[in-house]
């Protein structure tokens, strides 16, 4: 990929090096981190090279009557004007200077405009953010430039929330050959790499597929993972500490025809407490924690890593499927889980081209 930007925007921090190089650098200094657990071969998943990312976050840098994209350059206090990005999916990327020249010339649409989020996937989501107050002035242009662009607009400011037509995209996925569909709500968590969420759905389902008995899910958002690996076992109970993820959660998989799948709003925390009977939820009144028979244990926490006490519950399973997006926090983690597991699967997930960022995955079997 060449970028005119490159050098000058922070967004891309592995600009020196062609594709191949940059993962090359950072597979082997995860080899080096995690040699002590780990002596196989890493299976490595890259990204396409450019034209990745379905999510992106733009700044609106004003210059009088002038405005434009911005990004913070590789110094923090400096601002690099920016009128296109290469890494954002050819939707985003396409419609990037029709949206700006169409704010410029309407004025209610652009003073005070602070912000511009952008989500694609089978259709187009845009949200405009602003340092004033929106009201159905704006909710009327707004959709005029949703009918020009065809893509959905939702403005919000302080405590105001505006959604012209749709507030969700829905995300197709393709894993072994079988389509899934997603519907994204704006502001909620996703993978942003498709292609890469794909590979990382496809590694671990036939890595899993022969486990059987029921699935537990920790950190399950919208049922991104839950809804193919539920084709694995036979039931499978997920739990999210999001209110909207779990409603997106069971809207995604009546969407997909599933229905061997329970979500329940729990934090790690207190699923813990649950399985151990140390307290009772009201959450859990239609589900029947002693009708499942877990065999493996799905998690995807946030950079912060796994609790101790979770870390505690996970070592009674006999496979853990633990996918990250912090290899330091996975390293800490697998120092516990390594006293009573053995690594069987690691792979790398290129999720962030051009950055120092690396997912990881492991499947650990008990020893």
């Amino acid at each position: 990929m060449e970028c005119k930007y490159f050098g000058k925007c922070g967004s891309c921090t592995l600009w020196q090096l062609d594709y191949d190089k940059q993962l090359e650098v950072k597979v082997a200094k995860i080899e080096e981190e995690f040699k002590e657990f780990y002596s196989g071969e890493l299976t490595v998943y890259p990204s396409i090279s450019s034209h990745f990312r379905n999510r992106a976050e733009f700044r609106i840098w004003h210059d009088g009557n002038m405005i434009s994209y911005a990004m913070n350059g590789f110094n923090k206090k400096e601002i690099v004007l920016i009128n296109e990005c290469q890494i954002v999916q050819k939707a985003i990327y396409e419609v990037m200077p029709k949206l700006i020249d169409y704010i410029k010339k309407n004025p209610i649409l652009k003073e005070k405009l602070f912000s511009i989020e952008f989500l694609s996937g089978e259709n187009l989501l845009i949200t405009l953010i602003y340092h004033k107050k929106i009201d159905h002035r704006w909710l009327n242009v707004a959709r005029e430039l949703e009918d020009t662009l065809k893509a959905s607009i939702i403005g919000r400011s302080r405590g105001v929330r505006l959604v012209v037509s749709k507030d969700y995209i829905v995300q197709k996925l393709v894993v072994l050959d079988k389509v899934y569909r997603y519907k994204v709500y704006e502001n909620s968590f996703l993978q942003p790499n498709t292609k890469v969420n794909e590979k990382m759905i496809t590694w671990i389902k036939k890595n899993s597929s022969s486990f059987g008995k029921d699935l537990l899910e920790l950190y399950c958002g919208g049922g991104n993972f839950t809804i193919p690996l539920s084709e694995s076992f036979k039931k499978v109970l997920a739990t999210e500490i999001s209110k909207k993820s779990i409603k997106s959660a069971k809207e995604n998989a009546a969407l997909n025809d599933v229905n061997n799948i329970s979500f329940v709003r729990l934090s790690s925390e207190e699923l813990t407490q649950a399985l151990k009977g140390k307290r009772e939820f009201r959450r859990l009144k239609d589900v029947k924690l002693e009708e499942f028979d877990f065999g493996t244990v799905f998690v995807d926490p946030p950079r912060a890593g796994v609790d101790d006490d979770t870390l505690k519950l996970l070592q009674n399973f006999k496979h853990i499927i633990y996918i990250s997006c912090n290899p330091k926090t996975l390293k800490r983690d697998l120092k516990t889980l390594n006293k009573t597991h053995k690594i069987e699967n690691f792979a790398l997930f290129d999720q962030f081209a051009y950055t120092n960022h690396l997912e990881c995955g492991v499947i650990l079997t008990k020893i």
